[in-house]
């Protein structure tokens, strides 16, 4: 197998009340495992071993649907694990990347505002964004289904500093349909230090 399901960096009761077990126990464990599995079939298919995610992700345009779309579904669950922690993880923004905040949103609420609006508005499924563009300016965007920003065929490429996931099987149980609701709500469980230090890496 190319490649394997990452485990949960933390335990699927970790981010309750915000998100519950079960909603984790799902998500992770059949739906981040069912791209995991689809993505390594398209890999063998298009003969892309050994290959890294990234690498495939910055030509996606030269691979096959199978490989798109499961390629970006196990990138991107791996990302919004690791986007949000437990309680004694999440800290606050960097110094740095508060600054970069201050200066390209006008402060935290800002960005939190055009970030949950980015999310509801995007149509069906998909996700919404947090980059670093090429001019190191911070910028919200969204992606249909599970594209992302890596990819060579989105409209806003960048570096993800964080992303959330809505598709209806990350919410529902808990959120129904209200999507609004959920992200708001979604902010109480972001890693703030490994967004950090993401910055702090896109931006050396």
């Amino acid at each position: 197998m190319a490649f394997e399901l990452p485990p949960l960096p933390y335990a699927y009761d970790a981010l309750e009340p915000t998100i519950d077990k079960e909603t984790m126990t799902f998500h992770h464990d059949k739906h981040h495992a069912a791209y995991t599995a689809k993505l390594n079939e398209g890999v063998e298919k298009d003969g892309l071993e050994g290959k890294s995610i990234e690498e495939i992700l910055a030509s996606i345009s030269s691979a096959s649907t199978l490989v798109r779309n499961n390629g970006g579904g196990y990138w991107n669950h791996d990302f919004f694990w690791k986007t949000m922690g437990a309680a004694d993880e999440r800290g606050a923004p960097s110094a740095e990347l508060q600054a970069a905040i201050d200066r390209d949103f006008g402060g935290l609420d800002k960005l939190k505002e055009e970030f949950n609006t980015k999310g509801a508005g995007q149509f069906g499924s998909g996700w919404a964004w947090l980059i670093v563009d090429g001019e190191g300016k911070l910028k919200v965007t969204s992606t249909p289904n599970q594209d992302n920003p890596l990819m060579d065929v989105v409209e806003v490429k960048g570096t993800p500093l964080l992303g959330n996931d809505v598709w209806e099987h990350a919410y529902y149980l808990t959120y129904k349909n209200d999507r609004p609701g959920y992200l708001k709500a979604w902010w109480d469980v972001v890693n703030w230090n490994t967004v950090s230090q993401r910055f702090a890496d896109a931006t050396a």
